[in-house]
Order: structure tokens, then C-alpha cells, then sequence
């Protein structure tokens, strides 16, 4: 039987997005295949990006996703992609000429029409400093190899992922409301699963201060209501004391996950939840695989080392 390389992860959002959960996607497909049935919904009330709803409805995870989001420029992206004109966005994306002067004219634009609040945020996100929408940032300077604007702004490939969302989107709600409000909601739903991905402010963080609109939340409120689901729950979190100790006193388990940021600095986040033990087997197939991609990268170091070697033999001899 062939090995599935589970850290294989398809691109399904249109945002590049900070703080996303690319990451988590192997662990997502372990922690839904490890419910006792497939759930009827996975509700992510803090959405941003979407990975983990598309992925989960693509790959069959679950049956339905609900996004929830607040902010209205990301929402209003969501309810074009899920409730409105999704070819729409996707042709105007294709259509248009990306230079530094057509998206300042694109978002100067001043319109109340979601559709193309929808197209004004891709460009953000795809032309602004780390893709951050927030007040404060602004567009890339040089970018990648000195694209500027133009570095992150894959259109045709923006399309296809639109026409994939496309495919699913009879699965797939969206609303944009309050978290709580919608944790409440669901509080009695033993049908529906959680991931719960809030901006990082606790223990003093910055993070979700700096990348999102909206990024005041009252976390102990927000473990409190966690611990009420009947529903199995999974959250994640920067890590800090204090989210470990909010976790322990409100009776979740929790597992600190060693990755690497944009920045390729190390950093640490946390997994939290009921019961953790579907997390072990994932977590060592993935060892597995970084131990195996870093012994290739190395035997591939020393192979052009030598091929190296032997050409400057070669010219020696010739000298």
C-alpha cells in the first residue's frame, strides 16, 4: 500500500493569509477521520482564510462547513465566493492589469456593492505587506525578486482556486456575525464539530492586534463557552502561560506544535482540546517525512559537493 504524504496540502484559499492554518491541515485530517462519523458540520467561527473549512468539505471530512467572520472586507469576499458571484470575481481577477498604479485607482474606489469590496480586498491581500488588510499596512516595495506588487499576484491560479470553491459551494455557508453568538448557538449540537482559530491577544500577544480589524476578545470567555460544546472542539493558540493555564482550568488538553514562520524563525503554537491522543500518530508520520526531505536535501548537498570536487580535480589536472 503506497504512503500518503500527509503534509501534502492543496492551496484552496484565494488569501495568503498571516496567521494561517496551512499548517494544521494534516492534523485537521486526523482529527475529523478520528470522530466516530463523519460530522455533519464543522463550524469555524473565526474563518479568515478558510483553509480548514475547504479543506474539510473537499476532502469529505465533513459534511457541511459554516465560515463565520466578522470583518467585513474578509466577509465580503466569503459571501461573493459562497453566496454570490464567485465567476464574477474570478473573471475580474483574470481581466485585471496588476500594476502599482491600477490598484491604487482600484481602491480608491468608494462602493457599498459587496462583490467588489470582494475584489478591492483580493488585491490587498495579494499586493500589501504579508497580505495583512489591516489599517496600517501598505503595499510591497520590492517583493519577490523585485516584482513589488505583481510578486503575489497569481491570477490565473486565483481563478482556479475560485472555481474549486466553486464545485463545493452548495456545502459551504457563510455568515458574518459574532462568534459568540454563533459558539451559543451550536452549544447543543453533539452533529457538529468546532475549530476555533481566534486572533492571538492573549498573555499580552500583539499579533492579532496588528493583523486583524477585529482582535479584542475575551478568551476566557471564549474557553468558557468552548467547554460548554457538546460538539468535539479543537483550538489553537499562540504559546503563551496564560493560554495554557486558561486551557488547564477550563479542563482541555493540550499539545505544543514546533513550525516555522514566513520568516523561517521558530516558533511554537498550541493545540487544544478534549482529548488529543489522535494527534500522536500524525505527529510521528510527519517526523518521519521531515527526517526523510531533510536526509534527500542533504545526500543532494553532497552529491553537488562532489560533482564540485571532481570538476576542480579535473581542471587542476589540465593546469
Amino acid at each position: 500500500m503506497p504512503v500518503v504524504n500527509v503534509a501534502s496540502v492543496p492551496q484552496l484559499s484565494p488569501f495568503r493569509y498571516p496567521g494561517g492554518k496551512t499548517w494544521f491541515v494534516p492534523r485537521l485530517r486526523a482529527w475529523l477521520k478520528s470522530q466516530p462519523n463523519i460530522p455533519e458540520v464543522l463550524v469555524e467561527p473565526f474563518a479568515g482564510g478558510g483553509i480548514v473549512s475547504l479543506t474539510s468539505v473537499r476532502e469529505n471530512l465533513t459534511n457541511t462547513a459554516l465560515m463565520i467572520e466578522l470583518d467585513h472586507e474578509i466577509a465580503a469576499v466569503w459571501q461573493t465566493l459562497i453566496n454570490g458571484d464567485a465567476e464574477w470575481l474570478a473573471n475580474r481577477i483574470v481581466d485585471f492589469e496588476m500594476t502599482k498604479d491600477n490598484a491604487i485607482l482600484a481602491l480608491q474606489v468608494e462602493t457599498d456593492l459587496i462583490h467588489e469590496v470582494a475584489f478591492q480586498t483580493i488585491i490587498k491581500n495579494r499586493t500589501f505587506h504579508g497580505g495583512i488588510i489591516a489599517g496600517g499596512s501598505g503595499f510591497l516595495n520590492k517583493g519577490e525578486a523585485g516584482k513589488g506588487v505583481s510578486s503575489r499576484w497569481y491570477p490565473e491560479t486565483l481563478a482556479k482556486r475560485i472555481q474549486a470553491i466553486i464545485e463545493i459551494q452548495n456545502r459551504l455557508d457563510f455568515q458574518q456575525r459574532d462568534a459568540f453568538d454563533v459558539l451559543d448557538e451550536f452549544t447543543n449540537d453533539e452533529n457538529a464539530v468546532f475549530f476555533i482559530d481566534p486572533p492571538y491577544t492573549a498573555g499580552g500577544k500583539n499579533a492579532g492586534s496588528r493583523l486583524y480589524t477585529h482582535h479584542r476578545i475575551d478568551h476566557d470567555e471564549l474557553f468558557a463557552s468552548c467547554s460548554q460544546l457538546h460538539g468535539d472542539v479543537i483550538m489553537t493558540y499562540d504559546n503563551t502561560p496564560e493560554v495554557i493555564n486558561l486551557a488547564n482550568r477550563h479542563g482541555f488538553d493540550t499539545r505544543t506544535i514546533a513550525m516555522k514562520n514566513t520568516h523561517h524563525a521558530e516558533i511554537n503554537e498550541v493545540v487544544i482540546g478534549r482529548n488529543l491522543d489522535w494527534l500522536d500518530g500524525v505527529e510521528a508520520e510527519l517526523r518521519v517525512l521531515a527526517n526523510e526531505k531533510a536526509q534527500l536535501a542533504a545526500a543532494k548537498k553532497l552529491r553537488a559537493e562532489n560533482r564540485a570536487s571532481e570538476q576542480l580535480q579535473k581542471t587542476l589536472a589540465l593546469s
